[in-house]
């Protein structure tokens, strides 16, 4: 079943350094951009990371430093790049914990905002863990009946998470809804407010702490009234770019309000 949409999606596939969302860096990223129309455009690029690449993350996707030592940084292709995923739903296995987390960061760092509150992000392996619970290469296997080849290739995995996700609407039409925003829900797996987890909404809806002494405090309560050093805390401590975008957003909402 092909996918019923209402803006572009682009399902992506990063290679990275490690899998630390704020210290690594990615390494090739590969995409699949399909219209409305149908119409598809797809592309696979190598970057420079600027960090040696760990001898045990080039073992797992067979990229060394030799071979992205003339590559463009992400700094020479951010703005390009923007353009491209811009107005875009997304799209990915484990994407909404790592993969999109990931990219954002990159992105922060260049000062370009990637901010994905407006986008559908459906994340398949969710889907395909409330629903079958395996890996990548089982998915694979049991929903389009073919062998993954050369699986950790992000050209491979990306085109593999596509169509597992294609066969999902097939099998499982009564579960799910040939929908971006339904599906991008329907992936799911927290109530995440930063891609970190650092700040959650309850069940009331209020955002909240979801780390330390003031967990399960309302974040506006904290930085305007219960502990005011809080900010200066968190935005002068080791958390990702996107906690520190998503804690600012909070503080200045809360403080617009007094």
């Amino acid at each position: 079943m092909k996918l019923n949409l209402q803006n572009p999606i682009i399902f992506f596939d990063l290679e990275t350094t490690g899998v630390d969302v704020a210290k690594d860096r990615i390494v090739e990223l590969c995409y699949i951009k399909i219209f409305p129309n149908g119409n598809e455009e797809s592309k696979s690029m190598r970057i420079n990371p600027g960090i040696p690449i760990p001898k045990h993350s080039s073992e797992v996707h067979g990229i060394y430093d030799e071979d992205v030592k003339d590559c463009p940084t992400f700094k020479n292709i951010a703005a390009e790049l923007y353009k491209t995923f811009q107005g875009c739903d997304l799209a990915g296995f484990n994407s909404n914990k790592f993969d999109i987390p990931l990219l954002c960061e990159e992105f922060l760092r260049q000062g370009i905002d990637f901010d994905v509150a407006k986008r559908s992000c459906i994340d398949v392996q969710n889907i395909y863990h409330k629903l079958e619970k395996r890996t990548l290469v089982a998915a694979y296997k049991y929903y389009c009946g073919k062998d993954l080849e050369n699986a950790h290739s992000a050209l491979a995995d990306t085109r593999a998470t596509l169509e597992v996700l294609e066969a999902q609407l097939d099998r499982y039409p009564s579960d799910l809804t040939n929908n971006v925003k339904f599906l991008a829900e329907y992936s799911k797996m927290n109530n995440n407010v930063d891609f970190a987890g650092r700040i959650i909404k309850n069940d009331s809806g209020v955002e909240v702490f979801n780390f330390g002494k003031h967990k399960g405090k309302p974040v506006a309560d904290v930085l305007l009234r219960l502990d005011p050093s809080y900010y200066s805390w968190m935005m002068q401590g080791d958390f990702s770019q996107n906690t520190k975008q998503v804690l600012t957003r909070i503080y200045l909402a809360a403080k617009s309000r007094r």
